[in-house]
């Protein structure tokens, strides 16, 4: 019998602690393949974040580093430029990366450092109860934001993507969904074109926003999320490549 299904040597064998419905297995697997059909695993170093992906270790069968809440570009410039011959990815939620660590992903992204970054938007804060995230569509109602997002109160939801692609220190930029297959099977192009550049030498850095389904925090049925992603999240943050 052919065998069509195998699991990434990438990815360690363990039982999930993700929700029902979560993409971050889904990213997981995806970064996994990556690595090993680039062969890339011996020389890889990810950076874990703090959310619901802090325990990305656990997965992934590679070196990873755990930094705190928002410092994964830093700490992947130091790794990057200390380690010019390893490829250097932080993976990091929209809390992590759109809120407290604005600013590094930004300026990362301005110097235009030699890494990969993993940006996964589920419009929420998830690990610690479903606040109103920098992406929190308008309406979105959270447990800081009761009565749906109001642009008068909070603002509008931040798209990171297109404020990093007008940096000329940003080569690609690219963001896709983890809620049907086809749009996976997109979403592992991007991953593995982030990590190719990176293996070629490519002079910048590469991010890939990957937009999630949270059903817990959005106390939607996993059904339900993948409805609103189609029909809500994705006008707000439209799939494509906005850059390289």
């Amino acid at each position: 019998m052919q065998k069509v299904f195998t699991k990434p040597q990438s990815l360690k064998d363990c039982t999930t602690h993700y929700c029902p419905g979560c993409g971050h297995g889904i990213a997981h697997r995806l970064i996994a393949e990556t690595i090993d059909e680039l062969g890339l695993r011996g020389r890889t170093i990810g950076i874990a974040p703090v959310g619901c992906a802090v325990l990305a270790y656990d997965y992934l069968d590679m070196d990873m580093i755990e930094v705190a809440h928002g410092r994964a570009p830093a700490v992947a410039t130091g790794m990057k430029r200390t380690n010019p011959d390893k490829i250097i990815f932080s993976y990091q939620g929209d809390g992590d990366l759109a809120a407290i660590g604005t600013g590094e992903i930004i300026h990362a992204a301005h110097r235009g450092e030699q890494i990969t970054v993993i940006f996964i938007n589920n419009a929420v804060f998830g690990m610690t109860g479903g606040q109103m995230a920098p992406t929190t569509l308008l309406g979105q109602v959270t447990t800081t934001t009761p009565l749906g997002r109001d642009p008068l109160k909070q603002g509008y939801p931040l798209q990171v993507s297109e404020l990093l692609a007008m940096l000329p220190g940003a080569i690609y930029i690219e963001r896709c969904s983890l809620h049907k297959p086809a749009l996976i099977r997109n979403a592992k192009k991007a991953v593995k074109h982030a990590f190719q550049l990176q293996a070629d030498g490519a002079k910048g850095l590469s991010l890939v926003e990957l937009l999630s389904p949270c059903p817990t925090a959005w106390r939607m049925t996993p059904t339900k999320a993948i409805e609103w992603m189609e029909n809500e999240m994705i006008k707000i943050f439209p799939l494509g490549r906005l850059k390289g």
